[in-house]
């Protein structure tokens, strides 16, 4: 089983907004049973608590549920997940920092690397936005969790 750890800072916009998209995206495909998804966030202000309710509102408006609890991400998710997807750079970088032995690196990926019709560098955090911030997010994410499908199913 492939396992993918999606990553942001509080865990509570992009990270499970991609969880959630991933796993409609896995079941969709009949994967359920070769993918596990996952999200954590690099802070854990908010660990415990759901995602941000405008997420939640924008992803549910297309067909998605969000219903993870937020975490922070761990030395044995570095361990544990096949691909740690990240959504920025400041946010790649931390989790970098993260494997102090650099044993995982080849592990650690931003989300826009698989995007396939958009053009981005980094996944935006729409926290301090608008609704169109947020739709302009999950946008990039359905994009990107596409391409990282299959990516992943030219693997198994």
């Amino acid at each position: 089983m492939k396992k993918i750890l999606f990553v942001c800072m509080g865990n509570i916009c992009r990270s499970p907004a991609a969880e959630g998209v991933m796993k409609s995206l896995v079941n969709k495909n009949g994967m359920k049973d070769k993918i596990y998804v996952d999200s954590a966030g690099t802070i854990d202000y908010h660990a415990g608590e759901f995602p941000d309710p405008r997420m939640i509102e924008a992803a549910s408006e297309r067909g998605y549920e969000l219903n993870h609890r937020a975490r922070q991400i761990t030395k044995s998710d570095l361990e544990n997940f096949d691909y740690i997807i990240t959504m920025d750079d400041q946010i790649y970088r931390s989790v970098q920092r993260l494997d102090t032995q650099k044993k995982y690196q080849h592990k650690i990926f931003k989300m826009t690397d698989f995007l396939t019709e958009m053009k981005a560098d980094e996944i935006p955090d729409p926290y301090y936005g608008s609704k169109e911030d947020f739709e302009y997010s999950l946008d990039l994410i359905e994009d990107a969790a596409k391409g990282l499908l299959k990516h992943i199913q030219n693997e198994i």
